[in-house]
């Protein structure tokens, strides 16, 4: 039986007829650039997400970069990131020649460790940047408290993360001073390219980040600020307006996958419960855990699973023998910041960020879309069965 890692020709098929409408809009307006369609999509992310101002941007990169250009940080600022995430989180500091100060990982959720953040805020540190990773939110209230009592921005990286709340219902994005999204076609929402957005609720970072997006020209052609350009295409903004609204059936179908994977595993005897972090006899496979789990409202607080990661000592043994029965995976993210040759210079070494280093080696992301079937997730889990028994 094959399972790939992500197949997004059923999604396709079950909107066909939308999406190619749309497209074919789209092409015959000839109006390809910001717009009407960026208009109308923007209006919706408010709705959805309760957020004064949603902006459509060229990627989740470019929602990173000008998210800390609208807050004006400049060479030599510190911005406090997770040493576990994708590039692009610590890659944007870079770029605006700021400097990434790394923090290690909480062992149960993969997220920032709030507690590690506040060891390292100096009088230079000027961000925090919160990645809710994997699906599920950041310990949001620790965060601001520390935010807010150091006069700290936070920039809230929610690009794998569109559609979470937090334990109070907030949809993360809105919680910060900005949230980054990322539309990359193999999001829980994604489009037919790169796209973005930002989001805040200050109407000063709302007008900021609008006139930086188009090179920071207000009005067109005059300059009192340089921006760059992260312009949403029409033609990406007309499909996440098709897609969008069947957003939170995919979220839970992706739940309800994770829940089946838990039963199966647990039944297996690979895993004793949710969220252990070490490894026994009880514990061979190390299950994610939703740390906010709202028990009377199934439509809040819940984790979206962009990803359903779990931990196994063997990985990279498992990894190839679960491609040798034809079922996707991905490592995600197999070298932490600290440990890349481009950030050597911050002077990190291996060891100092012990968890964040554990996830990298042992940690593998199994397929997780809306689409599987009951008999694909069981066909991962006795094939992980069977290669644990033998090894």
């Amino acid at each position: 039986m094959k399972v790939p890692l992500l197949d997004l020709k059923p999604q396709y098929k079950s909107l066909k007829k939308e999406l190619d409408e749309t497209l074919i809009r789209v092409a015959e307006s000839q109006y390809f650039i910001l717009g009407p369609e960026v208009d109308k999509m923007e209006k919706s992310f408010c709705n959805y997400l309760g957020s004064k101002y949603a902006l459509g941007i060229s990627s989740g990169t470019d929602a990173l970069l000008i998210a800390l250009m609208a807050i004006d940080i400049k060479p030599g600022d510190e911005v406090i990131v997770p040493t576990f995430s994708f590039f692009a989180t610590a890659g944007v500091v870079s770029r605006l020649n700021a400097i990434p100060v790394l923090v290690d990982s909480d062992p149960v959720t993969f997220n920032i460790d709030p507690v590690e953040v506040e060891k390292k805020i100096t009088s230079r540190t000027k961000a925090i940047i919160p990645v809710h990773l994997f699906g599920q939110s950041c310990y949001m209230d620790q965060i601001m408290v520390i935010a807010r009592k150091n006069n700290i921005k936070v920039i809230e990286d929610a690009a794998q993360a569109i559609g979470v709340q937090y334990k109070d219902g907030r949809y993360v994005g809105t919680i910060g001073d900005i949230g980054c999204f990322s539309f990359f076609p193999s999001k829980n929402l994604g489009c037919f390219g790169d796209g973005g957005l930002v989001t805040t609720n200050d109407p000063h970072l709302g007008e900021r980040l609008r006139i930086l997006r188009v090179h920071g020209g207000e009005p067109k052609y005059y300059h009192k600020v340089i921006g760059g350009n992260f312009r949403l295409d029409a033609l990406q903004a007309a499909i996440l307006s098709v897609k969008l609204p069947h957003l939170d059936s995919w979220s839970e179908k992706r739940r309800k996958n994770a829940e089946t994977y838990t039963k199966l595993f647990i039944t297996k005897g690979l895993a004793a419960e949710e969220g252990k972090t070490k490894f026994d006899n009880k514990n061979k496979v190390l299950l994610p855990k939703a740390v906010y789990k709202d028990k009377v409202d199934s439509v809040r607080n819940y984790h979206i699973y962009n990803q359903f990661i779990i931990r196994v000592e063997k990985r990279d043994e498992l990894r190839k023998y679960l491609a040798e029965k034809e079922i996707g995976t991905e490592i995600y993210y197999p070298v932490p910041f600290h440990m890349q040759e481009c950030f050597a210079y911050l002077g990190n070494k291996p060891g100092d960020f012990p968890f964040a280093e554990q996830a990298a080696n042992t940690s593998i992301a199994l397929p997780i879309y809306p689409e599987l079937s009951i008999e694909q997730l069981t066909f991962v889990v006795d094939t992980i069965t069977e290669f644990i028994k033998n090894n």
